[in-house]
């Protein structure tokens, strides 16, 4: 998921399917796209925590992920539901067409891994989105958002994310250091690291130079403008209240216009 060592990635992909278990943002998609079948493409997948929910509802879903460790997960968790995955780049690779709703949540426009220039990287999934839509159809766009974002990353104490062992006994931390903020580029940096112990005793220590764009609310509706989109909904949280000073979420539901 973040470029680390692929022993590091198996743990991290089970660390994701054991602590990301929540499904109030699936279950509120699925509120907004209505129990009408829709061909749905869900970017950046992973381990279909989203993507099962859906197919399950009686859509037709696909997902896309580059991460093979994450992406084996689904199957386990599916029987019948029309559902399929594939690996994928999604910044350079091509969505297909024709969907009826897109999905960029589980905060991926702060998680987009990719050597293009992130605020570019954001505009071009919101681009994408566009372009594998059928007129008339939708996406649903979910990220961390404040107003404050210089007190959310501007914080140079040690951050832990997981800690635990995956299925292979590995043991692991990971947690985010010397965080900082630039308020005039809106791009927060930090070290991703990564401590190891393996199941035959030895150590495994990596660290990951890491930065992110954060995206302010109004670039993300010239974004969307600018692709087509017209909103129709935007929420604080899976609650439906507005955005506000004591919200952290931006969640948005656009439409693709004729």
């Amino acid at each position: 998921m973040y470029n680390e060592k692929d022993i590091i990635a198996q743990w991290n992909a089970d660390m994701y399917d054991l602590n990301e278990t929540y499904t109030d943002d699936a279950e509120f998609a699925l509120k907004l796209m209505g129990t009408a079948p829709k061909k749905v493409l869900e970017i950046a997948c992973g381990s279909g925590r989203f993507l099962v929910p859906v197919a399950k509802a009686g859509h037709d879903a696909t997902g896309l992920d580059f991460d093979e460790h994450m992406l084996e997960k689904i199957a386990r968790k599916t029987a019948d539901e029309k559902i399929k995955w594939h690996k994928a780049d999604v910044v350079y690779d091509d969505w297909g067409t024709g969907y009826d709703v897109i999905i960029l949540g589980a905060n991926f426009l702060f998680n987009i891994v990719s050597d293009m220039d992130y605020e570019r990287a954001q505009k071009l999934m919101i681009q994408k989105s566009a372009d594998a839509l059928a007129v008339g159809g939708h996406v649903f766009v979910d990220y961390a958002y404040t107003q404050y974002p210089e007190k959310w990353f501007h914080n140079p104490e040690a951050n832990l994310i997981w800690e635990g062992t995956d299925s292979h006994g590995n043991f692991g931390k990971m947690a985010l250091l010397d965080n900082t903020y630039d308020a005039e580029s809106g791009v927060a940096r930090f070290v991703r690291r990564f401590d190891m112990r393996l199941a035959d005793g030895s150590a495994l220590v990596q660290e990951i130079p890491s930065e992110k764009h954060f995206a302010p609310l109004e670039q993300v509706h010239k974004w969307l403008e600018e692709a087509g989109f017209v909103i129709e909904r935007e929420c604080g949280d899976y609650q439906g209240h507005l955005i506000s000073e004591t919200t952290d979420r931006a969640i948005i539901w656009a439409r693709k216009a004729g």
